[in-house]
């Protein structure tokens, strides 16, 4: 299949829809709304092919940066289109919509860090050691809640135990 050295119409509008209504659009349905009828769905795959189509693909991407020019986000615009939020804000009386616009300027120019740490420690990459330890700490920490008499007993294997439950206990 030979192609043009330059776009059809029909390729144009293909890229036009396409690009322009990404998201609403499928492919296929740009594909067929640029009058490509039969077979759409597999001219609109080969289309945004650059082995099959190269001009065609290099258009898309021409539409796509200009479209992210247009509508993009710089922190610029973004910081200014957030100053003048807050300042309408300001002037209506809407104090809370005012604090949020300020706050999110501030996070975009990064005087706020939201720090998060999550640690984990798996029980099986834990040596014996580290276990018994952890499990002696467990048990001083929380020894009133489990009996206010506990105490640690180690056996001679120097595990961990509690101690047993007298006859007299287990009656009551």
């Amino acid at each position: 299949m030979t192609q043009p050295k330059k776009l059809t119409d029909q390729q144009r509008k293909f890229a036009e829809l396409y690009v322009y209504n990404e998201g609403r659009m499928s492919p296929a349905e740009a594909a067929y709304a640029a009058g490509y009828k039969t077979r759409s769905r597999q001219v609109a795959a080969e289309m945004r092919n650059p082995k099959y189509f190269p001009l065609v693909v290099q258009y898309i991407g021409e539409l796509r940066a200009e479209v992210q020019e247009k509508y993009g986000i710089t922190l610029e615009k973004h910081v200014t289109e957030l100053a003048k939020l807050r300042d309408d804000a300001r002037t209506k009386g809407a104090w809370a919509a005012a604090i949020n616009a300020e706050v999110a300027r501030g996070k975009v120019g990064g005087l706020y860090v939201d720090q998060k740490m999550i640690l984990t420690k798996n029980l099986d990459n834990m040596s014996e050691k580290e276990l018994e330890s952890k499990l002696r700490q467990i048990i001083d920490d929380h020894k009133t809640l489990l009996d206010p008499n506990a105490e640690i007993i180690e056996s001679e294997s120097s595990s961990l135990s509690m101690p047993e439950e007298s006859s007299s206990d287990l009656q009551n």
